[in-house]
């Protein structure tokens, strides 16, 4: 054996060692007690959400060699690299409880800098999955050379790249920060994340809180709209962030992945929406039931499905063509515009406007919901922020008045006439006007006569249509047909 290769030989041994140490992470008991708590650990659900045998790390031997000689750290509690989703490339970070609680440490805090800059300039999708405490305790008394800060780089990337967020344990503090930037933050039932954990809280403010009380994933998806989607398991989060990827673009300015030839994607009459939708507006139903006719089958999903629910925002395949789907509810306070709906509304409104997804929105609301709690919860805000994004938005809009259409609750759902709108649709049932006609006239404090003029010209399709209000009147077995048609323009 040459002298050169004894030389490697060595070198190559120290590599496997530490890249095995690296791969062992927290060791075989905290790989056990991780799966006790019903929990993938890091490596695995990588494996799980990737492609077989596309994953590429980096930074699998930071934390190997810390400068002060303490003991060595698998991968400073972060696994990262680039793997495949569905045949497309996608940067991931995975936080790994299993060493030191998945807490960041300075190699930790240098490879998601390193990591979310690769996303950001090579053009990739971003997945984040959260398990970890934070910042590390012993970072106050260590100092490295350098202390990127990926915060400001996720932030960057909004609008950028498609960017999810997978909370499968308790994330807390800085990781918990770094996931809020995302266009999808999905939980897993049991998970939670917060500014900062019980500890912190009872120390500094006196009250002792379980990390389910301070932010667990039903609070977040029902409460206070952080997070948007919950899955029962971690397999059902991961198949809600593959197919959430795959209706969107892998960077901004590319087209959304279209496939026309799918046979769910093909022309078919809405027979089911005269037995779906009553004509009379005071009258209910469930715009799910529209949407599925709508949408190509087996294609919709819904997005924060448990908050705001007088609006639906969903994705879906319309002939085959990804969409977004914002539409009022009837069942839900008749599908009046409240605080939290708007502001759900809002956010996916700016997702299809950052990555070109075509827009459709249903209406059938009686307005801003009004009185003083709506007042109080600051609804005239988030209706205004929601009629801004309908402002910014400029790709494919696709408006459909179903029946009723309110005052303000008309414009924020994008009704306002001529407004960039690729085409406006009403169906013979729309019932139009500054305020509804039960009701509005006693507002107006107007007579009979005023009162029963007001009724008239707020019932039926034609006195808008007259004034080109909208584009086209449709019958409602034709309508996906016709949303398909300027679809394909």
């Amino acid at each position: 054996m040459s002298e050169h290769r004894q030389a490697w030989e060595q070198l190559l041994n120290q590599l496997q060692e530490r890249t095995a140490l690296a791969e062992a992470m927290g060791g075989s008991d905290k790989v056990t007690r991780q799966h006790q708590r019903g929990r993938l650990t890091a490596r695995e659900r990588i494996a799980t959400l990737c492609d077989a045998g596309s994953f590429n790390e980096y930074g699998a031997l930071a934390g190997g060699n810390h400068p002060g000689g303490e003991p060595a750290l698998a991968a400073d509690a972060l696994v990262g690299g680039t793997g495949g989703i569905d045949g497309r490339t996608v940067v991931l970070l995975a936080e790994d409880f299993t060493v030191k609680g998945g807490s960041i440490g300075h190699p930790n805090a240098a490879k998601r800098a390193r990591l979310v800059r690769l996303a950001l300039e090579q053009g990739l999708p971003l997945v984040l999955m959260l398990d970890g405490a934070g910042e590390r305790a012993s970072n106050q008394r260590e100092r490295y050379p350098n202390s990127p800060g990926d915060l400001q780089l996720v932030a960057d990337l909004q609008g950028s790249v498609p960017v999810v967020t997978l909370v499968l344990g308790i994330s807390a503090g800085h990781g918990a920060l770094t996931g809020m930037f995302a266009d999808l933050i999905i939980m897993s039932e049991g998970s939670a994340m917060f500014t900062a954990g019980p500890p912190l809280v009872e120390a500094s403010l006196g009250i002792r809180a379980t990390p389910e009380e301070l932010g667990g994933a039903a609070m977040h998806t029902t409460e206070s709209g952080v997070a948007h989607n919950l899955g029962k398991t971690e397999q059902e989060c991961f198949a809600m962030a593959r197919y959430f990827l795959s209706l969107l673009p892998g960077r901004s300015g590319e087209p959304p992945p279209e496939n026309r030839d799918l046979p769910a994607a093909a022309q078919r009459s809405t027979e089911r929406l005269l037995d779906i939708i009553p004509p009379q507006a005071n009258r209910s139903y469930d715009m799910r039931d529209v949407l599925a006719e709508i949408a190509d089958s087996q294609s919709l999903f819904e997005l924060q499905p448990g908050y705001g629910c007088s609006i639906i925002t969903a994705l879906a395949r319309v002939g085959g063509v990804p969409c977004l789907l914002v539409a009022n509810q009837p069942t839900v306070q008749a599908g009046a515009i409240t605080r939290d709906a708007a502001e759900k509304a809002s956010h996916f409104i700016q997702v299809a406007h950052n990555f070109g997804l075509p827009l459709v929105t249903l209406l059938d609301n009686p307005g801003v919901m009004p009185g003083p709690a709506a007042e109080k919860s600051g609804v005239l805000k988030a209706a205004g922020q929601m009629f801004s994004a309908q402002r910014r938005y400029r790709g494919k809009k696709i408006v459909v008045t179903l029946r009723k259409a309110f005052g303000f609750g008309s414009s924020v759902m994008g009704m306002n006439p001529w407004d960039h709108q690729a085409i406006s649709i009403a169906l013979p049932s729309v019932n139009l006007g500054g305020v509804p006609a039960i009701g509005g006239a006693e507002a107006a404090r107007a007579d009979e006569e005023e009162a029963a003029h007001l009724r008239e010209i707020q019932s039926g399709a034609w006195v808008p249509a007259d004034a080109m209000a909208f584009d086209k009147i449709v019958d409602p077995r034709d309508l996906r047909n016709e949303i398909i048609t300027v679809l394909y323009r």
